[in-house]
């Protein structure tokens, strides 16, 4: 029973997935994820609700003992008005400071970086899943897209 209670729980929280960035998969490896908050206003928040962010191009930074999101597009407000966002502002992450400290440490090495990997909501706040990701060179990218095509292929031999 309790299996069967934390696939219902990872298909619940897959449900509430608001956007995904599927380009950092390819263009980066990721080492390790970690759970935040993020600081919206009213009007983003409601853009959020309706899935209308895009995470392509984000990344996240720590600075002075702060995360913040930069790049990441979270599309004016259809009802606002004069109160509404800046699409592309930064935005505050929240996260511990033991968790803060971490990140810091570990982003230190070269060629590693924060990604934000996933916007969903959880318990009525939104949240992001934000990755410690390290930069793949061209030929691991080709290396991994000619290892998905096998892969496909051994697939398609087995259905017939």
């Amino acid at each position: 029973m309790n299996k069967e209670w934390q696939k219902n729980q990872s298909k619940k929280n897959d449900d509430n997935v608001l956007a995904s960035n599927r380009k950092a998969s390819h263009d980066f490896t990721i080492l390790d994820t970690i759970e935040c908050g993020v600081v919206l206003t009213g009007t983003e928040i409601k853009s959020v609700r309706q899935s209308k962010i895009n995470l392509k191009d984000g990344f996240a930074r720590v600075e002075r003992g702060e995360v913040w999101m930069y790049n990441v597009h979270i599309s004016e407000f259809s009802q606002g008005n004069i109160f509404n966002h800046d699409p592309l502002r930064p935005r505050k992450l929240l996260l511990k400071k033991t968790q803060i400290l971490k990140l810091e440490k570990d982003i230190q090495r070269e060629g590693q970086t924060l990604v934000p990997l996933k916007v969903y909501l959880k318990n009525g706040y939104a949240k992001v899943l934000l990755g410690i990701a390290e930069g793949k060179k061209k030929y691991d990218k080709r290396r991994a897209l000619k290892e998905k095509d096998m892969k496909r292929e051994a697939q398609r031999a087995l259905k017939y």
